[in-house]
């Protein structure tokens, strides 16, 4: 790190759990957000504050004026931009050493797979069960830890499925695709704009741990947010023997 950058991440350093090699391991990473709105506003300011090198964001929308009372990575001049490219230039206003790659294709396919095989954290900041497994199918063949995040209305949830670890479900172990979940989306349910704010802060913050080796994930644990009380409740999780991603785990032990 040059100077400059040692004054930039000063408060990281100076946490015993980061420290110079902490942040040089963030400066380093290549991390991939699918979805630019609004968890994925959150999640790229802070990644990208906080020095995160190299940020794939993947996003095929475009700003709109009903996005702008959460997605607080875009402003008005920017209504008809693509998402990704927002995000791109609000990064690039705070931190323009980092490298970012706006991706203004839908990620599916062979592009999902591509962008998650270059990645080494992957973040779910999207809003449809189709591409949460479709993600996390990828995350669990190239064996990348995913976080994931999910807000409607005044309810938020949160959690690290680390397919490193012997111990951790995926996602389907926890949210199976034949349950055939009803779609909750913002456009018909609302949603509270802070709480968008505080699953996607969560989010990078998970990620960044994840990076720097930090203790504690939420691997393994469902977090979830009650907005209107303000409260926290916890879930354990554990991989699903008939999960038909990841066999339980057990094809990937072996």
């Amino acid at each position: 790190m040059n100077d400059e950058q040692l004054l930039r991440y000063s408060r990281h350093i100076l946490l015993d759990e980061i420290g110079i090699e902490g942040q040089s391991k963030l400066l380093a990473a290549r991390v991939l957000i699918v979805g630019a709105g609004g968890l994925g506003s959150p999640v790229a300011l802070y990644l990208g504050s906080a020095g995160v090198g190299h940020i794939t964001i993947a996003d095929h929308d475009r700003v709109d004026a009903t996005n702008l009372q959460r997605q607080i990575a875009h402003n008005l001049s920017r209504i008809g931009k693509f998402k990704a490219e927002s995000v791109a230039e609000s990064i690039a206003a705070i931190n323009p050493d980092v490298e970012v790659i706006a991706v203004t294709r839908r990620a599916e396919g062979a592009l999902l797979e591509q962008l998650v095989q270059e990645a080494d954290v992957v973040l779910d900041c999207t809003d449809n069960f189709s591409t949460r497994h479709a993600i996390n199918r990828a995350c669990v063949k190239y064996r990348k830890p995913l976080v994931s995040g999910a807000a409607i209305r005044f309810d938020g949830q949160v959690a690290v499925y680390d397919i490193r670890r012997s111990d951790s479900p995926c996602y389907a172990c926890v949210f199976p695709e034949s349950d055939h979940l009803e779609e909750a989306l913002c456009a018909t349910m609302g949603v509270f704009a802070p709480m968008v704010g505080i699953i996607g802060s969560t989010q990078a913050a998970e990620a960044l741990k994840l990076i720097c080796g930090i203790d504690g994930s939420l691997t393994g644990r469902l977090l979830m947010l009650e907005g209107k009380r303000m409260e926290w409740s916890e879930m354990k999780l554990a991989p699903h023997a008939g999960c038909a991603v990841c066999g339980g785990r057990t094809a990937i032990a072996s």
